[in-house]
């Protein structure tokens, strides 16, 4: 509270509304998990939404901050800083929860369009400017069951090996975890990057109840290929969130693609802006 200059236990909505009469807006944002896989502890156990407050500078200091672009974790103290209760561990949110947390803090500061400049076409790879409407991307709620209430954790039967093995969505923390360690193959010029592999290592939690990790490691890198896509899309299918995804068509081959849409820091600028 010092650093900003403020009295203690006094927050920042509080002071701008005593000294200016200005009230910093709360939004509701929809939890795409429905709150299943959160402890029961976790004050996210069992919501379906959760309060946010508006952009502010503040968070616009955050997402200029070379630092924590450069950590990787810039998106996180955003999230971090608009969330009203403090109690909630950003790092140990869902992914699709954040993205769609992410989604409607952008929103609520720069509005629903994000245009993408350099995107590129999957069909010719041609690159092209393009604007989203963010505000019409579809949730995906949770339709599975965990194998317990408050626990992020899932069976599947792979398909080949007929092993039957256990897994959980990735959060916050695998998500910059993952980062990392593929910025520091890229460094030291790895040729195999393993990022289908080291995914699947932090998804899986068990096979035929197996939970330690050094032995998931060795059955995700002999694991068939085809019971690798089968986990894989199984995962995609039900993992919940924003739907990050659209169809567009190409200016220049005319064909229609599914596209994804970029979620780093430049998710929160106009293309004025970059």
């Amino acid at each position: 509270n010092a650093v900003f200059g403020q009295p203690q236990g006094t927050s920042l909505q509080e002071r701008v509304k005593e000294e200016f009469g200005m009230v910093i807006p709360e939004i509701s944002a929809p939890l795409p998990s429905n709150g299943l896989t959160y402890p029961v502890d976790s004050p996210l156990h069992q919501k379906t939404e959760v309060n946010l407050r508006g952009m502010t500078t503040r968070e616009e200091d955050i997402l200029t901050s070379r630092a924590l672009i450069a950590a990787g974790t810039v998106l996180t103290h955003v999230l971090r800083s608009c969330l009203v209760d403090k109690k909630i561990d950003v790092q140990n949110l869902l992914s699709g929860d954040r993205n769609a947390l992410m989604t409607v803090i952008r929103i609520s500061g720069y509005g629903n369009l994000y245009t993408v400049k350099d995107l590129e076409c999957p069909n010719c790879e041609k690159k092209f400017e393009h604007t989203f409407d963010l505000s019409r991307l579809p949730i995906s709620r949770l339709d599975l069951k965990p194998v317990e209430i408050g626990q992020n954790l899932f069976d599947f039967d792979l398909p080949i090996s007929k092993k039957k093995v256990q897994f959980r969505f990735l959060t916050g923390r695998d998500e910059e975890e993952i980062t990392q360690a593929n910025k520091k193959k890229k460094k030291m010029e790895f040729e195999i990057q393993n990022l289908v592999s080291t995914r699947l290592q932090y998804c899986l939690v068990s096979v035929s109840g197996n939970t330690d990790r050094a032995a998931i490691s060795r059955f995700v890198q002999g694991l068939p290929a085809g019971d690798s896509r089968a986990l894989r899309n199984y995962i995609e299918k039900h993992e919940p969130g924003i739907i990050m995804k659209d169809m567009l068509e190409c200016k220049y081959c005319q064909e229609e693609s599914e596209v994804g849409i970029p979620l780093t820091a430049t998710f929160f600028f106009g293309s004025d802006d970059m």
